[in-house]
């Protein structure tokens, strides 16, 4: 990852609550998604899981609650503290280890994970290279038979984003969407952190390709959200029990059309060494 790209990303994480965010608004389909596709290809507890990237230790603690024994990293100290403190309030399943650490060089021996988690470096690390020496760095380090999950942000998610949350016609936002479109490269100048931060936005394609360069069976590329993340009264939506399941059962219907895989906001590969 270049410097500054990894510098803004720090700056950015410093400024939000990144384990509050996946409680709110749409954030809480992504949340509940990602967790029902981690399931999907999980092995059975005990087994042992690398989270890369796994910030405040949301889905880290979650996993460790079902008898998993998990080693979080991430590169934002303030992340890494979040993670030990959650773990230490989980007494009976805490985490195997929390520890600040980049996803291209992980601290564990050869075929010694059963999984690992992906679920940020692949956006965060800008430059082609380092997304497959990142994933190198996982094939290595998984047993044989083993799964990555690794999440990508769609290359049209600022252009979804900004028409349904009313930004498209700001004047600060245009040149960022110019780019976007332009060649994925997500850039933010300005100091309103709505407009996220340094990041790679992917085409399925290309994460795809990705995954296939570093030496993994692409077992599925998968629309997290699909649309749903767009849905009008979003909250409404979700607090309605009913309603919730029917658009759970409707974005699991379309999450593998190659047409709606780029309206989602993430896309998720899954690859099997």
């Amino acid at each position: 990852m270049r410097d500054n790209s990894l510098t803004e990303a720090a700056h950015y994480y410093a400024k939000s609550d990144e384990a509050a965010r996946l409680q709110t608004g749409w954030f809480r389909l992504e949340h509940a998604r990602t967790q029902e596709l981690i399931l999907r290809y999980l092995p059975s507890a005990p087994a042992t899981i690398i989270d890369a990237g796994g910030g405040a230790g949301v889905y880290a603690c979650w996993l460790a609650e079902r008898g998993y024994s998990v080693h979080l990293i991430d590169p934002v100290t303030k992340h890494v503290e979040q993670a030990r403190a959650a773990s230490a309030r989980q007494t009976e399943h805490p985490l195997a280890s929390a520890e600040t650490g980049d996803a291209r060089h992980l601290a564990h021996a050869d075929a010694s994970a059963d999984a690992v988690l992906l679920l940020g470096p692949l956006y965060h690390l800008v430059e082609k290279e380092d997304r497959l020496a990142c994933l190198r760095e996982v094939y290595r380090v998984l047993r044989p038979g083993g799964f990555v999950w690794g999440v990508a942000i769609s290359h049209f998610a600022s252009l979804f984003d900004s028409l349904s949350n009313g930004f498209f016609d700001d004047p600060a936002f245009a040149p960022i969407l110019a780019r976007d479109l332009e060649d994925g490269q997500h850039r933010n100048p300005t100091d309103n952190p709505i407009y996220f931060t340094d990041a790679y936005f992917h085409r399925p394609g290309e994460l795809s390709r990705e995954f296939l360069a570093a030496g993994f069976h692409v077992e599925a590329v998968l629309a997290i959200e699909g649309p749903g993340w767009l849905a009008r009264n979003f909250d409404r939506l979700w607090n309605d029990p009913i309603q919730r399941e029917r658009l759970l059962a409707a974005v699991r219907k379309v999450e593998k059309e190659p047409s709606v895989l780029g309206a989602s906001s993430h896309i998720m590969a899954i690859g099997k060494k």
